[in-house]
């Protein structure tokens, strides 16, 4: 059992009592503008008499972090319960208020085999200056072990930290056993960004680590998953000797298991035998079965039946690819394996793939656990060249995956057995994000006409995926508010129509009517921004001068605006955009292209980044590149009124 807790306490010890500095205190040197800031936080974990216990005094600096005198401690009810709750606030004159309200429990998941509480307080009197200081305990049953996963960095800086681990004593760890029955009788720990010579074991066995001066948990935009950037040490029981001994032997298990599913039998066999026909090509045959496939009832994406729904349609539990043909029905794990199986079954080479979803987490080869993975995709080898493809992602057109599955690490099943393997990054052709805009300008700078936005790769995937989880009205309004987000400032959007929102294989597109008021007059002339939809937004990476952690994109991408203006009569252009083209060798690309015709001028801007994630150093280069395309485009259209022609 794992679990994570946010608040701290240490058994059986008295408050400590505030400094003179700790009560005057207004603001911190050491973490200036924080709204508030850990005094010291203190963590006690011990298996052999099974409790975890916390301890926190935090320091108020600012209204926001009045918040922080609410505390909720998820735990799992049924396997622990919290107790010996106690806490009390002290003013900067020194007067303590103690905690004396009842704590809230809270039911935050349920399940007929499973239930998530949440224990709740919140410390009386918060103000500005105040010190919130609180501990309580988790406790679990005798016959249960819960290493400890220490998250070192908080939202506030951390003056003071302590970590102490008690692990379960060796003659009772033969007796930790894991699902599959293997004894765990070995503790190892991984550490992320703490340097391993801050784990100190004593002559007891016990694990203590000591840290002052704590960064906050990072904060930047465009970050990779907190998992692999936040400091943290975690503990765990397991039968391996090394990270390789482990891997390799769970590998092994989860080759067995995934072969097992997805060994075609006889109805399998069967079954490809009506979907591809004998002349059919290798990748005819991918994608018909592909095809097949997406048909079924993907159940991530709908509502999965209760117990009694599938006792009275007679369902059987899903235990390989054939009962899940048979279902016609099943996650998107399930219905990934089903195609491998059929494909398989078709002569076709394929392999599956587990890997840990990029939106969630970043695998960590360090952490011995299997369980991070969590995402089946295929692997499909057609004459030497590898796709990989994600049928279990309902509307995924064939050769293409969710965003979140590119850059991904995991098993994959290979000649030789399973092997620890990373997916690739997808290229911006395969993710465009198209604006166009058909704008007619009356006199003063009023618009009207039509815009739409169309996408395809994982933009269009987000969309339709969403029109299968929502109903039309909530779709039109969602796609109402990205539209109103891109258009200038005075301009209003109303929704026309989409295209393509239920074919993978074609563009998608919202389409809106236009109006409002765009330009500025002055005298004989209009100003008007010559890149209609970057008007409104800001360019990333612009603002930030300095970056400390490491930029995720999520998915290299290409934008295309193409906006043409309709000049009312009498004017002309004074002043278009000029003609961009910028480079950041390798990486990204701008092009600006302006045509100008009798009474109309069309401005393309292609912006396309072919990178999805860059280490901190290569910022300077992100922040230059982008402080070029904001100049760009900052660039107007003027407008002048035509002198009338001179009689005779």
């Amino acid at each position: 059992l794992l679990l994570a807790f946010t608040s701290p306490t240490l058994l059986r010890a008295q408050f400590q009592e505030p400094t003179q500095d700790e009560l005057k205190m207004t603001s911190d040197p050491k973490a200036p503008g924080a709204d508030a800031v850990y005094l010291y936080r203190e963590e006690t974990a011990d298996d052999a008499l099974h409790f975890h216990s916390y301890y926190e005094r935090i320091k108020i600096l600012t209204e926001k972090g009045k918040e922080l005198a609410t505390i909720s401690t998820p735990y799992e009810h049924g396997l622990f319960t919290v107790t010996d709750i106690k806490g009390r606030t002290i003013h900067p004159d020194g007067s303590i208020i103690p905690l004396t309200a009842k704590p809230t429990d809270l039911v935050d998941e349920k399940s007929k085999a499973h239930q998530v509480n949440s224990m709740v307080f919140t410390l009386p009197s918060a103000e500005v200056g105040s010190i919130l200081e609180y501990r309580l305990q988790i406790r679990y049953d005798d016959s249960t072990v819960v290493q400890p996963i220490w998250q070192i960095q908080q939202p506030y800086f951390v003056h003071k930290a302590h970590y102490m681990f008690n692990p379960a004593h060796s003659t009772f760890m033969h007796a930790i056993l894991d699902s599959r029955g293997q004894a765990l009788d070995r503790l190892m720990f991984s550490t992320i960004s703490v340097p391993l010579a801050s784990v100190v074991v004593d002559a007891f066995g016990r694990y203590t680590v000591d840290l002052t001066d704590i960064p906050p948990t990072p904060d930047e935009d465009w970050m990779p998953p907190l998992n692999s950037l936040r400091e943290r040490i975690e503990f765990y029981y397991t039968y391996a000797r090394s990270a390789k001994d482990y891997w390799d032997s769970e590998g092994k298990h989860w080759a067995k298991e995934t072969e097992r599913f997805t060994n075609p039998g006889r109805e399998v066999r069967d079954t490809v035998e009506g979907i591809v026909s004998p002349s059919d090509s290798e990748e005819q045959k991918a994608r018909k079965i592909y095809t097949a496939v997406m048909k079924l009832d993907n159940t991530d994406f709908s509502r999965t039946k209760s117990e009694a729904e599938r006792k009275a349609e007679k369902l059987k539990p899903i235990k390989n690819a054939e009962d899940v043909w048979k279902q016609k029905a099943g996650s998107g794990d399930e219905i990934t394996l089903l195609y491998v199986a059929l494909a398989r079954a078709a002569g076709l080479k394929v392999w599956p793939m587990q890997v840990v979803d990029r939106s969630r987490a970043i695998f960590d080869p360090t952490y011995l656990n299997a369980r991070q993975l969590d995402y089946y995709v295929a692997v499909l080898d057609l004459a030497g060249k590898e796709i990989f493809l994600d049928p279990g992602q309902k509307m995924c057109p064939f050769g293409l995956m969710h965003w979140k599955h590119y850059m991904a690490s995991g098993f994959r099943l290979a000649e030789k057995g399973a092997v620890l393997s990373t997916t690739p990054a997808n290229t911006y052709a395969t993710a465009v994000f198209m604006r166009i805009a058909n704008v007619v300008i009356g006199p003063g700078g009023s618009v009207t006409g039509q815009a739409a936005i169309a996408m395809t790769g994982p933009d269009a995937l987000q969309w339709r995926q969403m029109a299968l989880e929502n109903d039309p009205d909530e779709l039109k309004k969602r796609f109402n508010e990205l539209l109103k987000g891109e258009l200038p400032e005075g301009v209003q959007e109303e929704f026309d129509h989409f295209t393509g929102i239920d074919d993978p294989n074609v563009n998608f597109a919202g389409v809106a009517k236009i109006t409002g008021n765009l330009g500025t007059a002055t005298g004989k002339r209009t100003f008007l921004p010559a890149m209609f939809f970057q008007s409104h937004g800001k360019d990333p990476f612009v603002a930030q001068e300095k970056r400390t952690t490491p930029i995720d994109v999520h998915f290299a991408r290409r934008e295309q605006d193409d906006v043409t203006y309709r000049l009312p009569l009498g004017y002309s252009i004074e002043s278009a955009p000029q003609t961009a083209d910028l480079n950041w060798p390798d990486h990204a690309m701008l092009r600006v292209i302006t045509t100008t015709q009798t009474g109309s001028i069309e401005i393309k801007r292609i912006l396309a980044h072919n990178y999805t994630l860059l280490e901190p150093k290569e910022y300077t280069d992100l922040h230059a590149f982008f402080l070029k395309v904001a100049a760009a485009d900052q660039q107007q259209l003027v407008l002048t009124t035509s002198p009338p022609s001179k009689g005779n």
